[in-house]
């Protein structure tokens, strides 16, 4: 795929009908000789409109007028490569937590949780957070997190969770404000509801930090795995993260994580982690496939906001 190719699908598969700013954006981009071949001097990995638009954003951009976009970042092009050289989309939305919690809330409890690509942790508490699903609602307290759900089975509480700990190449301080700065540039500029939903979650999870570990998901994943209490169920878990991943490290990945004791959950993109078989998306909209030990449970959409279960 093309960098212009990339653009083009992330206008149309991920921001249309949520972000117009962003999908104006990408779409100028996909068209633009210039900034393509700026961008095509990055690595591969480097190249992702939600890391351009993240840094200009976090550096002070403009955002809402293709024109101004192009000039200022073709005036600042040095500052803004440097950026996203160093950074990477570790967007970090609680409201993921809703569609993992159906599958969570229906293995042996206590768990013991392991988030591979953690960022700075906020989808270690789901225990923490409330959810609401149409009319049904499960826990108290902030923030809410609202997912449209069909076929879903609510579970009727939050599980129990006695241990957790995430992996990362790059973990984030959810007390460092610098490190919340970025994480309030990767999120989209109309979508005021997640910046609040990043306030409070990071919130909660600075009243108790979460253990988080640098490293890399294949060489120490064994090693943090087994730190986890024999008493509790692990669960070895991670959404959106293994695009980054080169393939053969994503096999790798795959291998090691089915030997594992207890689960695999994984809310990736059937595209980046195949199915020998799924129902027909919902949509043309992009939607991540949940599974649980390498089998498809539901659609689900990419911050939490919606889910189609597949049994």
């Amino acid at each position: 795929m093309t960098t212009a190719d990339a653009y083009v699908e992330f206008a149309t598969r991920e921001t249309r009908d949520v972000s117009p700013s962003y999908e104006r954006l990408s779409l100028a981009v996909s068209r633009d000789r210039e900034l393509l071949d700026l961008l095509d001097e990055l690595p591969p990995a480097k190249r992702q409109p939600n890391l351009l638009f993240g840094v200009v954003r976090l550096l002070g951009g403009p955002l809402d007028d293709p024109a101004a976009f192009h000039d200022h970042v073709v005036a600042n092009w040095p500052a803004i490569a440097a950026q996203m050289r160093v950074r990477a989309t570790q967007t970090n939305e609680a409201g993921r937590c809703a569609v993992l919690l159906p599958a969570l809330a229906a293995l042996p409890q206590p768990l013991a949780l392991l988030e591979v690509g953690a960022s700075a942790g906020l989808c270690l508490y789901p225990d923490r957070y409330a959810y609401r699903y149409g009319e049904r609602q499960v826990g108290a307290g902030e923030p809410v997190l609202d997912c449209a759900a069909v076929g879903v089975p609510v579970p009727a509480a939050r599980p129990e969770v006695v241990w957790r700990a995430g992996l990362d190449l790059n973990p984030l301080d959810v007390t460092d404000p610098a490190d919340i700065a970025w994480l309030d540039a990767l999120i989209w500029p109309e979508q005021t509801h997640r910046r609040a939903r990043l306030r409070a979650a990071a919130a909660v999870a600075a009243a108790e930090p979460p253990r988080l570990v640098r490293g890399d998901l294949v060489d120490d994943l064994p090693a943090l795995a087994a730190q986890a209490p024999a008493d509790a169920t692990l669960v070895v878990f991670h959404t959106s993260v293994l695009y980054q991943v080169p393939q053969p490290r994503r096999d790798a990945f795959v291998e090691l994580v089915r030997a594992l004791p207890g689960h695999w959950l994984a809310n990736e993109a059937p595209e980046v982690l195949p199915h020998a078989s799924l129902p027909a998306s919902p949509g043309e909209a992009m939607h991540n496939v949940l599974a649980l030990d390498g089998t498809p449970l539901a659609w689900t959409r990419g911050h939490g906001q919606a889910m189609v279960w597949m049994g």
